[in-house]
């Protein structure tokens, strides 16, 4: 999956079941390898944070393999 972080930054972000988690903030890449390792989320109001590994800016962070589909919205697969 090939695509230029602007593309994804301020997108929805939903888990595959539905539920709206927040908008993309930002990425984690491995420098030496390019590879995106994580997607860092600012999370919406209505969802429990505690059940999400968080950083220190309180935005959750999601393993970027577990990425279904990059369009309109970013759907996240398997995150229980």
């Amino acid at each position: 999956m090939k695509f230029f972080a602007n593309d994804i930054k301020d997108k929805y972000v939903m888990s595959s079941d539905g539920k709206y988690l927040g908008q993309v903030d930002n990425l984690v890449v491995d420098t030496k390898s390019g590879k995106v390792l994580h997607v860092l989320v600012l999370p919406s109001e209505e969802i429990d944070v505690r059940r999400f590994r968080l950083d220190s800016q309180q935005r959750i962070v999601l393993p970027f393999d577990k990425v279904k589909s990059i369009k309109d919205v970013v759907i996240f697969s398997h995150l229980d």
